[in-house]
């Protein structure tokens, strides 16, 4: 049965799934892939299906937040998709994490709505630990800097108190902010998955929210590393779990 939003059937998915955000970064993991087919393209939800080292490999776009983020999840689930690796922006509360930083998140403080629909905030958000172990293992190979730890995901980027909010994480040790690290992480467990996230910072501490953006969007050379690294990161990450 084809999915309604991802708009995918089983025959269409493989087990090993990169979940971008952004659909356009898509087509920027395609290019490290050694053949790919578009599957479908719905409302945010692009889906490819590829083959990297001979592995099979889908990549999905969530779209911003983790509203969409969980549809696509449930319905990859649905289709048999059974690890997921999260590529995706951050925005750093640590003054030491530079543009095109990498964060290998170790669990998500849930400031989001849509993992609360699912169940109450006292549940944790963490990652699939043998996902995490290759992710580190692998970005100490391919010798990235990065980072691991807790970051928060969040459902606006414009509240009005968006600087005290920073600088109460910061003080906690929370390395930074993304949308939809808690809500796949979340529901990686409650639908026995396995989820890890990457995340490209691309907003220095205390800048301001709305520049920092438009640089990565105007394409700043750091952060267009710090994808690319993620892009490598992730995919070598889900082929050495592939193996296992």
């Amino acid at each position: 049965m084809k999915q309604p939003h991802i708009q995918c059937t089983k025959e269409d998915i493989s087990k090993m799934v990169i979940l971008p955000g952004d659909p356009a970064r898509v087509d920027r993991v395609a290019k490290y892939l050694d053949e790919y087919t578009e599957i479908a393209y719905n409302r945010e939800f692009k889906t490819i299906k590829g083959k990297y080292k001979g592995m099979d490999v889908t990549v999905t776009s969530t779209g911003i937040g983790g509203a969409s983020a969980c549809i696509a999840l449930e319905e990859l689930v649905a289709c048999g998709a059974q690890c997921f690796i999260r590529i995706g922006s951050l925005g750093a509360y640590q003054e030491h994490i530079k543009i095109g930083d990498l964060i290998v998140a170790e669990g998500a403080v849930r400031e989001d709505g849509a993992s609360r629909m699912y169940i109450s905030e006292n549940y944790p958000a963490v990652a699939n630990s043998e996902v995490l172990e290759v992710l580190k293992k692998k970005a100490e190979e391919l010798e990235y800097t990065y980072y691991t730890g807790l970051v928060r995901s969040h459902d606006s980027f414009y509240i009005d108190n968006e600087d005290d909010v920073v600088r109460y994480w910061n003080k906690r040790g929370i390395l930074g902010a993304d949308m939809e690290t808690a809500t796949v992480m979340t529901l990686g467990r409650l639908r026995n998955v396995k989820v890890g996230s990457i995340l490209n910072n691309v907003v220095v501490y205390e800048s301001d929210v709305r520049d920092g953006i438009n640089d990565y969007v105007d394409n700043g050379k750091m952060a267009e590393e710090g994808e690319r690294r993620e892009i490598i990161l992730a995919l070598e990450s889900l082929y050495e779990l592939n193996k296992k």
